[in-house]
């Protein structure tokens, strides 16, 4: 109905008092204008412990001081239900998934070596033939990030600030430094245990910095491996482990009991000379060294940018693997890299500030018990043998098609047949996966087995499957892949490996620390990727262009 002109002049009666209206007004020019952007951290420390199980920070709780472990703890952010989301859990898809925010169907980062179809040889994850070492002639020297097919959260940064941010990725293991310092580092330091000496190669520069060269001529590795390694605290208090003397654990070449002391000096001829103190605590010391004096000489965190270091801490690893998760040999490890934390955590509050560095912990995988203890504690668990396997294959195949040479691989619990054979025979390629999926579910110790294309062609949503699924490349993964049951590895019957999708394999630490984090825990399932999806979004920068990772909402709120 048309207004009258006595209407039209009378004053609006509000239905809302009109502060209500103004505040209204306000929240929608602030939706409206871009949210404030906050100062950034002057470093980020992403430091990875390869083979670090979840409850090692609770089992060694009451040994560790107060400002390492602890201190991560108690000042920081605890995600406490972080897992793993594919398999294979290995070292080299695990820092290449913590960086990319990805994981090995994406990224390509399949296993820590895996068989190229395109060559018939095995690729190793950090190869590269186009580069050399500098500061050695080895063929460690040889390595770069280029099997990687996506950006990393480094890389994002690096891009972010026109390369101006500063990135370097340390390790005593070449893939551990490589995959988290991306494609476009400044650089990536490994060591070298037959020069005794921290090394790179050519994809990140023509010479060993000065520096470099001098922290080398220290000989550092020679001083550690100097003395006995005997246990940190008096043996009698390493509750947390089984005795000392079990059949559980590995010899060294020249020992008659896997027991303290180890006599290092006495060791090194028989086990690798320097590289023996890869399997020692004092490889954490080494890598911790070494990392002060990147932050010192390059000048980390004093650019006016955001600067990145990544560390990882390969010892624990090469330990876990010669005595396992239940020996004094781990459980001293963690009580000496638990020192190492809380001294690299004081240098880093006098160099930059805790407020102005932004760390975080996690691993690269975690471990299970050695399965022959818990075969002797009546629990269920197993070995398998993998080269039975490819030979039981090769004769099923051979009685089945008459030829042994459709087998190319059994390797990482994959079967990579031989296309062009297959094709020369004609042979359907999806009926011959199956086949062979069908001859390997009766085998002892395997639990389930997929084929490439029930992979490519199904999507599932949970269980081992879906992660079996995250970790299968379409490009470079193979026919055929395996899942052995829980407990159940291909490994010898001291020590202990990884690589399932079970949780004692997926289950790890994460820990955030420092620059806008709050003090806290939290309980819910947080995922690998979702590390590097976190970090851009605290940096305001791009996710790694394969990101499948979402930011952990309570951190970045």
């Amino acid at each position: 109905m048309a207004k009258t002109a006595s209407q039209k002049n009378k004053p609006m009666k509000l239905k809302y008092p009109v502060s209500i209206f103004c505040c209204l007004y306000s929240l929608a020019t602030f939706a409206q204008t871009p949210a404030t952007v906050n100062a950034k951290p002057k470093l980020v420390v992403g430091i990875v412990v390869d083979q670090m199980r979840y409850d090692y920070i609770y089992r060694y709780w009451n040994k560790f001081g107060d400002g390492g472990f602890k201190r991560l703890v108690n000042e920081g952010f605890f995600c406490r239900n972080t897992n793993y989301n594919y398999v294979p859990t290995y070292t080299g898809p695990g820092h290449t998934s913590i960086y990319t925010g990805s994981t090995p169907a994406v990224h390509g980062i399949i296993a820590n070596d895996w068989f190229d179809r395109k060559t018939g040889k095995y690729m190793y994850c950090a190869e590269d033939n186009s580069v050399v070492g500098v500061g050695t002639t080895a063929a460690e020297g040889k390595r770069s990030p280029a099997n990687n097919l996506t950006t990393t959260i480094t890389d994002e940064l690096r891009v972010s600030s026109n390369m101006k941010s500063k990135v370097i990725g340390i390790a005593l293991k070449d893939r551990s430094a490589i995959m988290p310092a991306g494609h476009t580092a400044n650089a990536a330091y490994w060591y070298d245990g037959g020069v005794g000496s921290f090394i790179s190669s050519t994809y990140y520069m023509t010479q060993l910095p000065q520096w470099v060269q001098d922290f080398n001529k220290k000989e550092l590795p020679k001083k550690y491996l100097s003395q006995p390694w005997n246990t940190l605290l008096p043996i009698e208090q390493y509750t947390e482990s089984i005795a000392d003397d079990n059949k559980y654990e590995t010899l060294a070449k020249g020992e008659t009991k896997s027991v303290f002391p180890h006599n290092l000096p006495a060791l090194m001829a028989a086990n690798g000379g320097l590289n023996l103190i890869r399997s020692t605590p004092f490889g954490n010391s080494l890598t911790k060294d070494f990392a002060m004096e990147v932050i010192k000489n390059e000048k980390m965190g004093t650019s006016g940018t955001t600067d990145f270091l990544a560390i990882s801490f390969s010892s624990p690893d090469y330990i876990g693997h010669t005595w396992g998760p239940n020996s004094v040999e781990q459980e001293d490890d963690y009580i000496r890299l638990d020192k190492d934390l809380a001294e690299l955590l004081t240098f880093l509050d006098q160099q930059i500030g805790k407020d102005n560095v932004l760390l975080f912990l996690t691993a690269d995988h975690a471990a299970p018990e050695v399965p022959q203890y818990l075969m002797d504690l009546k629990i269920p668990g197993g070995y398998v043998d993998e080269a039975k396997i490819t030979k039981d294959l090769k004769t099923y195949l051979s009685k089945t098609y008459g030829d042994t040479t459709l087998l190319s691989s059994y390797s990482n619990q994959q079967v990579f047949l031989n296309h062009k054979a297959i094709d020369d025979k004609k042979i359907v390629l999806q009926q011959i996966q199956e086949d062979v999926a069908a001859f390997l579910q009766n085998m002892e110790g395997v639990a389930e087995v997929l084929t490439a294309t029930t992979m490519n062609n199904t999507a599932f949503i949970e269980g081992a499957r879906y992660l079996m699924q995250k970790g299968y490349n379409a490009k470079r993964s193979g026919d055929v892949l395996v899942n052995y049951l829980p407990a159940w590895v291909d490994y010898q019957k001291t020590g202990t490996t990884h690589g399932s999708p079970y949780s004692y394999d997926t289950h790890v630490p994460l820990l955030f620390y420092g620059w806008n984090i709050p003090h806290g825990s939290s309980s819910e399932q947080v995922v690998v990727p979702d590390i590097a999806a976190t970090l851009a979004m605290m940096l305001n920068i791009q996710f790694p262009n394969g990101c499948t990772g979402k930011p952990i909402s309570v951190l970045v709120k």
